[in-house]
Formats: structure tokens, C-alpha cells, sequence
């Protein structure tokens, strides 16, 4: 098993397989009526967020204490950091006190790569800037494969701002991994053409939402980072919707057995519809609650688990 999981280029087709199933044994603890593990106990796990997060940092804290682990959460504000600290200052305090294992989410791209030279525990990426954030991916590649059965082969439609998606890089690199097939969705203000340079050998890009939807076997829907745009990408938010927002008449486009994603927080009535996040074809809530099982899995699978 790898040390790190900085990026979802870190992990081949044999690894995430284990992951995902031994998320799948983590699930069943969920109907038990002791949900914990003593797994982890004695190992100590510091949640170090410099970014505002609730899905994730929620996930991450109740999967290690699932786990048995001892959990400090760390946030930017308030602490040392409000006051300059730098990232190499806060590992050190960090290594100090004998950390484990390190969730970070932080604004810059590549910290998590950087932590990981400055602690001897396992770091795992939460999200840096608009580069990765592995556990999304792996969490909505466990939701695929428990809604649809299998992963390779699948037509996968990733749809919106790609540009700014951290969620969008690491799902290509792993689905692809996997064997999806990936087509990444979006105005072409919000897929340059570094982006799709990028990603070519692996994707496909499509300008055009309704003419991939029929042959999708998941729609995957993005957030419109509109705190992340100094820019005009989109003359408007209602021509984004009216040309890239899943509503109820373009879900009727997909295949019977299609599945509609979305990794949050959303923008109910932009790039998704009310009625559509809450069909019975979305899965966004199983994301969230699938989140904590496979967080649970790489904590355990980093941490010396068999």
C-alpha cells in the first residue's frame, strides 16, 4: 500500500480496487449498532484545514473516529497560521507532537506534496487549491460501482467548470484508471485548451450537453466556482442553465439506468435542477454518506491496515 495519497495519480488499478473494497466492508458497520472499529486506536490523525470546508472535514473526523483514532481538528483561523506561521513551521509543530496521519485541504496547489517531505506520517490530500482532491474521486467511483455494478466500460459525462474542478482532474485520473470512459462538458471559456491538452489522451471534450447525455451512463455535474472567477467565463448565470444545466426535461435524455452525481455544495437551479438533485436517479446524498466509508478505508489501508 502507498504511504501518501497526494493525488489520484498515485494509485493503480489494483490499489483503488482494494480501497474501494474495503470501503465496501466499512459500509456494513454502518447498520451495526456500535459503529466503531478498534482499528486505529492509539494512532493519532490531525484534520488541517486553511480552507473553509463541512462535507469534508465532517467525513474525514467521523471516519478516523469510526476507526478508533484520536482526532485533532486544526483550522487556519485562530491559530498560529492567522498570525503567518508558515505550512513547513505548522508540519514541524505537527511532527512534533506525533502525528500519524495528516488530512490537508489548503488554497495553494501542490501543499499537500510539499507536507509530505516535512512529516513522517501518511499525508492525504483533501483538496489544494484547483489541482486534486483524491478522496472525492474515490468516493464517487465507489457510489458508480455500487449504483451501476462495475466501473470499466462506463461512459462517465463530467459537466461544467472544469477549469477551476479539482474534483473533475482527480476523477479523470482515476476513472480512467479504472477503465471509464470520461467526456469532460463545458463552455469552452471553462475547458482551455491547456485543460484538454492535458487531459487528451485520457478524455474526450464536448461543447455540446445534450448531444452526450443519450449515450452517458453518468452525469456528473460540477459547482460553478463563481468565488474562484476574476473574469466573465458565461455572458450570464441563466445562459450557463439554459445551455449546461441538467433539468428535468434534459434527465429525461439520459438512458433508463443513468445516474445524475454532483459533489457540492450545489447551485440548485444553475448547473442542476431542484427537482433533478432530489430524483431518485441522483446519488448525492449516498455521496456524502458514502464519503465517510471510503475515507475510513484509506485511513485504515495508509495506516498499516490488512
Amino acid at each position: 500500500m502507498i504511504k501518501h495519497l497526494r493525488s489520484a495519480a498515485d494509485l493503480d488499478a489494483p490499489t483503488a480496487t482494494l480501497i474501494l473494497d474495503t470501503a465496501a466492508e466499512m459500509a456494513a458497520l454502518s447498520g451495526r449498532e456500535v459503529k466503531k472499529l478498534p482499528a486505529l486506536r492509539g494512532r493519532t490523525v490531525v484534520n488541517l484545514f486553511y480552507e473553509d470546508s463541512t462535507r469534508t472535514r465532517i467525513s474525514f473526523e467521523a471516519a478516523a473516529k469510526r476507526l478508533s483514532a484520536d482526532v485533532i481538528n486544526f483550522s487556519a483561523k485562530g491559530s498560529s497560521v492567522s498570525k503567518g506561521e508558515s505550512l513547513k513551521d505548522t508540519a514541524l509543530t505537527l511532527q512534533a507532537m506525533g502525528a500519524d496521519a495528516v488530512v490537508i485541504r489548503h488554497s495553494a496547489s501542490g501543499a499537500p506534496h510539499r507536507l509530505a517531505n516535512w512529516v513522517d506520517g501518511s499525508v492525504v490530500n483533501a483538496g489544494d487549491g484547483t489541482h486534486e482532491h483524491p478522496t472525492q474521486a474515490l468516493l464517487d467511483a465507489y457510489t458508480m460501482r455500487s449504483r451501476l455494478g462495475r466501473l470499466d466500460g462506463l461512459k462517465v459525462a463530467i459537466v461544467g467548470d472544469v477549469l477551476h474542478s479539482r474534483v473533475a482532474r482527480s476523477n479523470v485520473l482515476l476513472l480512467t484508471t479504472l477503465g471509464a470512459q470520461v467526456t469532460l462538458v463545458g463552455p469552452p471559456t471553462l475547458i482551455p485548451l491547456d485543460v484538454a491538452a492535458a487531459l487528451a489522451e485520457k478524455t474526450q471534450v464536448s461543447y455540446d450537453l445534450d448531444a452526450v447525455l443519450p449515450d452517458s451512463d453518468v452525469v456528473m455535474m460540477l459547482r460553478v466556482q463563481t468565488e474562484r472567477m476574476q473574469d466573465s467565463y458565461f455572458p450570464s448565470a441563466r445562459e450557463y442553465s439554459r445551455r449546461y444545466g441538467l433539468d428535468v426535461a434534459r434527465m429525461k435524455k439520459l438512458p433508463e439506468h443513468a445516474i445524475v452525481m454532483h459533489p457540492g455544495p450545489m447551485n440548485r437551479g444553475m448547473e442542476i435542477a431542484p427537482e433533478v438533485a432530489d430524483s431518485p436517479r441522483s446519488t448525492i446524498v449516498e455521496q456524502v454518506a458514502n464519503g465517510v466509508s471510503v475515507r475510513m478505508a484509506v485511513l485504515y489501508l495508509l495506516l498499516g491496515g490488512k
